[in-house]
């Protein structure tokens, strides 16, 4: 593919909470034209052309049905950004369509979803990236950084998750038209596992060179989100009365072929403060973002923690050196911009994007595999392997077009 110099031209399908936020961020960006936009309801379609005509940008092309959006041969490449149930099923269908795809994360309704999305890409030669933003994050960063500099050793084991108080959103979800409800009352696993594992996956050299063997799942009893709709919206509300699926907390230990463990946590549906429970351990020492705190071996005072922020500081990650000159902008921290930069880098250069298609196959198929194990009673499940062999001998460093430059 050769590289273009023009403005990309792009095509955002999905306008709920998520995709209204990166089409206001992409209309911001230099170097992008969102020449058209897809909901499936209309006023949401309405209110964005209203959002973009009334910050004086152009108001891009409306479509309700997504595949008359990929119809068009001017647009380059996708954001999808709609329910976590379609998303691959919209990405293939533009992969197919020349449009280089750049998917909102969630957890795979299948593992043949998953190999889909492999084989679809292998087939058309276009790309895949999944929009991970919080691969951006200045620690997480800060950590890869430090890992790739031999800080901690050999890695032995990680941590991450998603743990968020979302008792409201996902109470209220039937009638705020949130697909997530439907979710929790139908399934039971690890329903949003890519935030918690893109860490992980980095520092450990998932699909370069390392890969995830097995997983194992646990789920606890539900009682949070109905308790919750009981108290706040009354008893004989439907987010009262209907049994949730979900476990509050869903707890997965996955092992990698060199032996290292990853431990992800779901944790939604009861009271707590937000945390992805990041944590990278290894021969020489910890960090842990609970706590903010870090030990290194033979540097940290015996058997106490440090605060991270100096060695943030010292270990500040070349991208975020240049994004704190510049100003930080977007949403989440800066994280958002990021991710949506490399996935336009990667379509303005025609290069494979730094989370690829086998990633984001691997990161959503724990939904699926951990589904599996909790109602096998937690036993391990086998990890596919979506690069078919090729993890052995691919480049080890993931974000490469971050970390390299």
């Amino acid at each position: 593919m050769q590289a273009s110099s023009a403005n990309v031209r792009i095509g955002v399908i999905g306008l709920g909470q998520r995709g209204k936020s990166l089409f206001a961020l992409l209309r911001e960006m230099v170097g992008v034209e969102v020449a058209a936009i897809s909901d499936l309801y209309e006023d949401r379609l309405l209110q964005a052309a209203a959002d973009a005509q009334s910050a004086s940008h152009p108001v891009p092309a409306l479509y309700q049905n997504y595949k008359e959006l990929l119809a068009r041969e001017d647009i380059e490449a996708v954001i999808v950004a709609s329910s976590w149930t379609s998303h691959a099923e919209i990405a293939i269908a533009a992969m197919r369509a020349g449009k280089y795809v750049g998917s909102e994360v969630g957890g795979a309704a299948s593992l043949e979803e998953c190999w889909e999305l492999v084989r679809t890409s292998e087939a058309t030669g276009v790309p895949c990236m999944l929009l991970e933003n919080c691969c951006y994050g200045r620690s997480e960063m800060a950590v890869l950084n430090m890992v790739r500099q031999g800080l901690f050793g050999e890695l032995i084991h990680c941590r991450g998750g998603y743990l968020h108080d979302l008792r409201e959103e996902v109470a209220t979800g039937i009638e705020n038209r949130h697909y997530r409800i439907h979710n929790y009352l139908n399934r039971n696993g690890d329903l949003y596992p890519t935030h918690g594992l893109g860490l992980p996956a980095a520092c450990l050299n998932i699909n370069r060179g390392n890969r995830i063997v097995s997983v194992a799942s646990i789920a606890s009893k539900a009682r949070g989100i109905n308790a919750w709709a009981s108290e706040h919206l009354g008893p004989e509300h439907r987010a009262s009365r209907s049994p949730i699926e979900l476990g509050d907390i869903v707890t997965t230990m996955m092992k990698c072929a060199h032996g290292e463990t990853i431990l992800l946590t779901h944790d939604t549906s009861l009271p707590r403060p937000y945390s992805r429970a990041g944590q990278v351990q290894g021969t020489k020492g910890v960090w842990m973002e609970d706590g903010n705190a870090i030990y290194i071996d033979g540097a940290s005072p015996a058997h106490e923690w440090e605060p991270f922020d100096s060695y943030l500081e010292r270990y500040e990650h070349p991208v975020w050196q240049r994004f704190l000159k510049d100003g930080v902008k977007g949403g989440h921290g800066g994280m958002d911009y990021l991710v949506l930069r490399d996935f336009l880098d990667s379509v303005k250069s025609r290069t494979s994007p730094p989370i690829d298609v086998y990633d984001m196959a691997t990161w959503m198929a724990v939904t699926a595999l951990s589904e599996q194990s909790v109602h096998a009673g937690g036993a391990p499940v086998a990890f596919p392997d979506f690069t078919n062999g090729k993890w052995i001998e691919r480049a080890e460093s993931m974000l490469a077009s971050t970390f390299d430059t």
